[in-house]
């Protein structure tokens, strides 16, 4: 399908709505506060999103990327962790709305597919896709398609089981990546050991102006580009964690190419080089010239919106021979 297409991120604090046109540039983009408690309110959110941007642009579809458990049709969300969405078959509510054919993703699945149209995945057919922030998500390119799984919800990279017995998670289960590879984990630690009066993270908890519970992300990031001892370290224990738990599922998937998006990726090299570190160390294929490349994703928080209109569009599969690939 050519033509301009809608994509929508649905968030449980925003919902971020863009036109995007056939070589996946944004021309006007739109956003609003997520009344995530009230299922139709969202609904109602979304699709008024869509009509205004319909008002101005010649859109031909809509595509929707939502935090949540969404079927291998792409159309029903059975539930969502921070949305009141609970077996909603969200395509015919807002069909019923719009003239316009809609598709609905997991928004991970949807950032992955804007990753590999047209961000750091675009010259490979075997792609996956790591977000770490709050989480760790993320979405998987299989010789050219979107991995769903037999029921929708395959990509959970986060719950990949790393430590049995380990830290409660919030899914229930123990000792998930996301408890030891997350933006929470690093912030978690960091905080641990200034509540501790530990030495080494006395000049963050200084930085910090004394509040532990000031720590977060950005300052320890802010700590570590200054040299900091301490968050220098974080940053090295939080990508071995990643690192090692990629080496996993490469030795499943097998990709040409690893892209680390989220909130946490900001920080570049201090977590991209101890996680190619200790991937390259864990990989099954090392030595045999077969070990992944790994990127920072280039689409930022855009890429689930550029995704989920890529899908609504229907854009083909792929066969390609890859070029020489670098890490950049």
């Amino acid at each position: 399908m050519t033509g301009l297409a809608c994509g929508i991120d649905v968030g449980g604090t925003k919902i971020a709505a863009g036109v995007v046109d056939v070589a996946g540039s944004v021309l006007e983009e739109l956003a609003v506060e997520s009344p995530a408690q009230d299922a139709l309110a969202i609904v109602t959110a979304v699709a008024c999103l869509i009509s205004d941007l319909a008002s101005r642009h010649e859109i031909v579809c809509a595509g929707i990327g939502a935090a949540g458990y969404v079927d291998r049709h792409q159309a029903r969300i059975r539930s969502a962790p921070n949305l009141a969405w609970r077996d909603l078959n969200l395509k015919a509510e807002l069909e019923k709305r719009l003239d316009l054919p809609v598709v609905v993703e997991n928004d991970a699945n949807a950032a992955a597919w804007g990753e590999f149209t047209f961000g750091a995945g675009r010259d490979v057919d075997d792609f996956l896709l790591v977000t770490v922030g709050t989480g760790v998500g993320g979405g998987m390119v299989l010789d050219g398609e979107l991995h769903r799984g037999a029921h929708g919800v395959a990509g959970e990279i986060g719950h990949l089981r790393v430590v049995p017995g380990g830290i409660r998670c919030g899914c229930g289960n123990r000792g998930c990546l996301e408890s030891y590879g997350s933006g929470t984990a690093l912030v978690r630690a960091a905080r641990a050991a200034a509540q501790e009066g530990s030495g080494p993270a006395d000049a963050l908890l200084h930085l910090a102006g004394g509040v532990v519970s000031a720590i977060d992300g950005p300052l320890i990031t802010e700590a570590a580009l200054a040299g900091d001892p301490f968050a220098l370290a974080a940053f090295v224990d939080l990508g071995t964690w990643l690192g090692e738990g990629i080496a996993s599922l490469a030795a499943v998937l097998d990709p040409a190419m690893v892209a680390i998006g989220g909130g946490v990726s900001e920080a570049g090299e201090l977590l991209l080089a101890p996680l190619r570190a200790a991937f390259r160390h864990h990989a099954t294929s090392r030595g045999h010239e077969c070990v992944a490349v790994i990127r920072r994703a280039e689409l930022a928080n855009r890429a689930g919106l550029i995704g989920a209109a890529e899908l609504a569009r229907g854009w083909p599969a792929r066969r390609l021979v890859p070029p020489d690939l670098t890490e950049r």
